[in-house]
């Protein structure tokens, strides 16, 4: 695929919902498309995999991004506004092409970062070029922790808060634990917490293996799992490394005996999966069937499935989160000046998870967004819903403070535009 360009509705803060719902109601126009060209067009950068192991994660985190534009008509500011996307095949290509689309694209803003090692490449791009970026879908602690910058935001949940989630429940199953983490940042800051919470609660890592990525055969870590037969196997693999294991357990007769637990997975993994060996008790961001959504990301749901003729992951639905962000202060800025863009990224906010308004955080910039908690359905009857809601957390302002921790725990020293 070569680059492409697309056109979100809603307004800054309070008024954003609002003007989603107005922008859904009706068909889905492309007024854009034969206007003169008045004004130079707006460009947004974008970069999620058209190669390797996550290409079924970006194609829906695209897909959002792109809707996120075209419901808002593709103009910002008045004028056209264009997604450009190129690949990150990995981290150097993706800085390598985080480095195109500011040089020669002249994007005002990035937005992707499919897995944690290329949001890290994209960041330190972001911060050399003074562009604000919006990291969807990264987990790795540090990229919000040491490894802060004032350009860089993200909206994902860290390792560290879906972890806190997640580790109660398995312990509720049992307290021995194998640990199958991939051979990067996400894994390894998986690995690094649930080793620490078992310490805490007398329990025991009964194994732990590294996996790198691209792995396609797990027979030897299936019967290793199998030897040490723990009570929870904790996952920390993504994309097709996740589909190729639970595939190769449930082919092994190993589906259903122990119980598997990860962190951030969604809808795409499980997907690719296939509801034959679809397993597990997982975190996320978002889930198309949660009654808890509010009506703006409904809207998106509808106008999601009328497109593409399937439900939103929640992949599509963080790529559109984050897109709107950032078209949301492009708007509320006035400009497209990346100062006056950042500072009003961090004014940003909106609610979700009941009333408790949401934005990021000022000394780190992490958003204190839900984490949804689902579990497969022991019988999966529709080829799309795979997943219960078993909790949606935090629901006040307390409890994010708890979960996401202070400021005096942060790893992060902000800088200055």
């Amino acid at each position: 695929m070569g680059d492409e360009t697309s056109p979100r509705s809603g307004a800054f803060a309070i008024n954003r919902r609002n003007l989603l719902l107005g922008a859904t109601a009706g068909a889905i126009a492309m007024p854009w498309v034969g206007r003169a060209h008045a004004a130079e067009p707006i460009r947004i950068g974008m970069l999620y995999g058209k190669t390797g192991p996550i290409v079924g994660q970006s194609e829906h985190l695209a897909q959002g991004s792109f809707l996120a534009l075209e419901q808002r008509g593709g103009t910002l500011l008045g004028r056209p506004t264009e997604i450009v996307w190129l690949d990150e095949p990995n981290p150097q290509g993706a800085q390598q092409n985080a480095e195109r689309l500011v040089g020669e694209h002249k994007v005002v803003g990035l937005v992707g970062g499919a897995l944690s090692s290329h949001a890290f490449a994209i960041s330190a791009v972001a911060k050399k070029a003074k562009v604000p970026f919006i990291a969807t879908n990264a987990a790795a602690d540090a990229l919000t922790g040491a490894s802060c910058n004032r350009y860089t935001f993200r909206t994902q949940a860290p390792v560290e808060v879906q972890a806190r989630v997640l580790a109660p429940q398995a312990a509720a199953i049992g307290k021995k634990w194998y640990l199958l983490t991939a051979a990067y940042a996400f894994g390894q800051d998986i690995k690094r917490f649930f080793g620490q919470y078992a310490k805490e609660i007398g329990g025991t890592i009964v194994g732990a293996d590294e996996v790198p990525v691209g792995t396609q055969d797990f027979s030897s870590f299936i019967l290793k799992i199998r030897a040490a037969k723990p009570d929870v196997i904790i996952g920390g693999i993504a994309g097709s490394d996740l589909m190729g294991f639970l595939k190769q357990w449930s082919e092994l007769g190993m589906r259903g005996r122990i119980p598997f637990a990860e962190i951030a997975v969604g809808n795409t993994d499980l997907w690719g999966v296939g509801p034959e060996a679809a397993d597990g008790l997982y975190t996320s961001t978002w889930y198309y069937k949660n009654p808890a959504n509010p009506p703006d990301e409904q809207a998106m749901t509808a106008a999601y499935e009328k497109k593409y003729n399937r439900p939103p992951a929640d992949k599509a639905w963080m790529g559109w989160f984050g897109t709107n962000i950032l078209l949301d202060s492009i708007e509320a800025a006035g400009s497209t000046d990346s100062a006056a863009v950042v500072n009003a990224i961090e004014r940003w906010q909106t609610k979700r998870g009941g009333t408790r308004e949401i934005s990021f955080r000022p000394f780190d910039h992490q958003l204190t967004s839900t984490v949804v908690v689902l579990g497969v359905k022991p019988k999966i009857t529709d080829k799309w819903d795979f997943f219960d809601v078993k909790a949606e957390v935090p629901k006040t302002e307390s409890e994010a403070n708890a979960l996401y921790g202070p400021e005096t725990a942060s790893a992060c020293k902000m800088d200055s535009i």
